[in-house]
């Protein structure tokens, strides 16, 4: 396992935070759309895994 202490994590987010303002509001819409586009299908982000265990279960039995 992989221990941060707290200062490197601060500066982590910080870094991370910055960058991310600094971006053009252009990239930033960019970036949300693909986000957006390449999300998972709803089942599975609600639900885990179970409704694809169930689909390869009843593929299975066909």
């Amino acid at each position: 396992m992989i221990t941060i202490s707290g200062n490197d994590y601060v500066k982590y987010v910080t870094e991370t935070f910055v960058s991310y303002i600094d971006l053009p509001s252009e990239e930033k819409k960019v970036r949300k759309r693909n986000k957006r586009s390449s999300s998972l299908v709803w089942s599975n982000r609600w639900l885990g895994v179970l409704p694809f265990a169930l689909k390869y279960y009843r593929k299975k039995l066909e």
